[in-house]
């Protein structure tokens, strides 16, 4: 499959899914969009197995495959990392472990924050989450791997890149990189979605028509890094 193909084919496939969402929204960070991508309208098993295969096919992209973890913030994080496994497993011969955090530590049984591999000195960890518009929910995973044990953390694989500014004039996915060392690999940048599927119609309908696109570049201009 090629690289464009492939990528027209995850941006339909979020659409069809409800996932990829035009309007009015509010993101994590306050900022008013025309476009929002929520994972977590994923609900069914044939979903989850393409969303994995998607992610999968990414990492292997990007030459990702040799890592000794997958790990998934709670909460959106944790289907998206047992899918990837499986998907890894299923399609590339991979068996990759991995492991996802609690919210609320546990003080019984075992105990403890971290649910499935216990990490580590020395793992490498891919994370695997959903988007990245200021960068707020990946800089609460960093302590948390840390803490788990001495990790080296190989890269961040995300579903959309929204090119947006973080806390200062680089993107979010910048400052992660500057401050952490971290590389963060998207399946797809939002200029790719709307340069794929603007006045293409999925299923009959236009979702990015001439008016969606203004608003979309309307908010690139606003809030993402030339």
């Amino acid at each position: 499959m090629k690289e464009m193909s492939y990528k027209k084919e995850f941006i339909e496939f979020m659409v069809r899914s409800g996932v990829l969402t035009f309007g009015d929204f509010i993101t994590k960070s306050g900022r008013k969009t025309p476009y929002f991508v929520n994972t977590g309208n994923y609900k069914t098993g044939a979903q989850a197995a393409r969303l994995g295969e998607f992610y999968a096919k990414s990492i292997m992209e990007n030459g990702k495959g040799e890592v000794d973890a997958l790990f998934g913030p709670a909460y959106k994080g944790i289907p998206l990392s047992v899918a990837t496994a499986i998907a890894l497993s299923n399609e590339f011969g991979k068996d990759l472990n991995y492991c996802f955090n609690r919210k609320e530590e546990k003080d019984h049984g075992e105990g403890g924050s971290m649910v499935g591999y216990k990490l580590q000195d020395g793992d490498k960890v891919l994370i695997i989450e959903d988007v990245i518009t200021a960068g707020t929910a990946v800089r609460e995973v960093f302590p948390i791997l840390k803490g788990a044990a001495n990790v080296q953390i190989e890269g961040l694989i995300i579903s959309v890149d929204r090119m947006e500014r973080g806390q200062g004039d680089k993107t979010a996915i910048q400052e992660i990189e500057a401050e952490f060392g971290i590389k963060t690999y998207p399946i797809v940048t939002v200029r790719e979605i709307i340069d794929t599927i603007h006045n293409v119609e999925i299923d009959g309908k236009v979702y990015i028509d001439d008016a969606m696109k203004a608003r979309m570049e309307a908010y690139l201009e606003e809030y993402c890094v030339k």
